[in-house]
């Protein structure tokens, strides 16, 4: 998997929403200023390539859908991050969001309980 661009990254943001739609869909869950229709429509292209995207063709229009689920691309994405800017620990990315946030320990406290509470809920399901 290969990490995405930010317009590329808009474009998925807005497939992984949508589930699936034509580039019309996505075009007009785009914030102003819009790009150009066919600039969308290169996009989408790209991330076919590169394994993201798929599609069913109806005659010479495409529907398109997300191939890598939002979950794995997050996930991807945040290894990729911390061990390029933390050298793999999340142990220093949480110590540099806290002190970056100046923290108290009550708020980190408060946080390691609702991730506690979040890891529970899903070790249940």
């Amino acid at each position: 998997m290969r990490e995405l661009t930010k317009a590329e990254e808009q474009v998925m943001q807005i497939l992984w929403d949508v589930k699936k739609g034509f580039v019309k869909d996505v075009l007009a869950k785009m914030p102003e200023p819009k790009p150009a229709y066919n600039t969308v429509s290169t996009i989408i292209r790209i991330l076919e390539k590169k394994g993201f995207v798929g599609y069913n063709a109806y005659g010479k229009t495409h529907e398109y859908f997300p191939i890598i689920d939002k979950t794995t691309y997050s996930n991807f994405y945040l290894k990729n991050f911390i061990g390029g800017y933390f050298g793999g620990s999340f142990q220093k990315l949480v110590s540099f969001f806290a002190k970056e946030n100046e923290m108290e320990i009550k708020d980190f406290e408060s946080l390691m309980k609702h991730v506690e509470s979040d890891l529970k809920e899903d070790t249940e399901e």
